[in-house]
């Protein structure tokens, strides 16, 4: 029997024993339990703080705090303050641009100042030949004396103004210009002068008279040199060309002075030019003569020797008209007075 109790207690203890162990158990479950509860809490805290970190703007980390969480920062910015950050930036990249223009353009003017000056003091484009157009009356190599070009001078030096000036000195030449052709061609384009009529001017002793070319515009342009002599031989053909052509101012009185490049101051010979060159009609290119003792009794002669009275170079119209009208009508006339043209007589045959 005792053996049988023994192993009841026994048993009874080993069966205590084995259900005072799961206690423990159970409270071990608990408590991991309790710290799977604490773990999950950190877990959900720790993701919170993420969240919070991600949510912030501009991802710029926030200060830790205490406990080592981040702290988080909120700011403001106004869109004045945009728009102003965005125009000043505008202007600067402007005021950038204009000032790198305003650089490249400085630079390549005085790229081209210093390589005019350069080109200006070299012997670039030096004056190899000299061209004349628009003379008859003067000869090419009488326009190169009066130029007068520099040796060893560039188109770029050539003083044009002066040579210009040079030339129009001589009576002959109405106009000039100087051209620059390059790269070394200097070119003097002349307008002249064109003989109106040949004047028989006295001589200072009165025993002869002088042949002078004079111009439409009054100026005395040369004695006309006999074509046999030696500054006949000189003189250009066209001058007695034209000479042969125009008409002839005669019975100058004494006194009358011609100079080359002067105006005439004659009036007796400045009523002959303006009657002429008053005319309108066909009657001007008969005119062959003119005599111009004095202003009242200036007389043309025609081709066909009819001799008009013409008196002062006054309704030169009106006088061509009668002069026209009575030769008409009498085809005999030989002399017309219209010096009053309201009161016109004639002779005939």
């Amino acid at each position: 029997m005792a053996s049988n109790y023994n192993r009841k207690s026994a048993s009874s203890g080993s069966r205590k024993a084995r259900g005072s162990a799961p206690a423990p158990r159970s409270a071990g479950r608990g408590a991991g339990r309790s710290g799977a509860g604490r773990g999950q809490a950190a877990r959900g805290s720790s993701r919170s703080s993420q969240a919070s970190y991600r949510a912030m703007p501009g991802g710029r980390y926030p200060a830790a705090g205490s406990g080592g969480r981040p702290q988080q920062r909120l700011t403001s910015v106004r869109v004045g303050d945009l728009d102003r950050a965005e125009r000043a930036s505008r202007a600067q990249s402007t005021y950038r641009r204009h000032v790198v223009r305003l650089a490249v353009v400085a630079s390549l003017v005085a790229a081209l100042v210093i390589g005019a000056v350069v080109a200006y003091n070299s012997n670039l484009f030096a004056v190899e030949n000299v061209t004349v157009s628009g003379v008859e009356h003067l000869t090419t190599e009488d326009m190169t004396a009066m130029a007068n070009v520099p040796a060893n001078t560039t188109l770029l030096r050539v003083d044009a103004a002066g040579i210009r000036e040079r030339l129009l000195k001589n009576a002959w030449v109405a106009d000039a210009e100087v051209k620059r052709v390059f790269p070394n061609t200097l070119e003097l384009a002349v307008t002249e002068r064109t003989i109106a009529a040949v004047v028989a001017v006295p001589t200072e002793d009165a025993k002869s008279v002088k042949r002078w070319a004079i111009a439409s515009d009054h100026m005395w342009l040369m004695p006309i040199p006999d074509q046999d002599s030696e500054a006949g031989k000189r003189t250009s053909p066209k001058v007695y060309e034209d000479a042969a052509a125009v008409l002839s101012i005669t019975d100058v009185p004494y006194g009358t002075k011609a100079e080359i490049g002067t105006y005439c101051s004659d009036d007796n010979v400045s009523n002959a030019l303006d009657i002429v060159s008053g005319m309108t009609t066909e009657l001007a290119g008969r005119v062959t003569k003119v005599s111009a003792t004095d202003a009242e009794g200036t007389t043309l002669t025609l081709d066909d020797n009819v001799e008009i009275a013409f008196g002062k170079a006054e309704n030169i119209r009106d006088k061509e008209r009668v002069v026209l009208k009575i030769m008409e009508e009498n085809p005999t006339v030989v002399y017309i007075n219209v010096r009053v043209v309201d009161r016109p007589t004639w002779r005939a045959l």
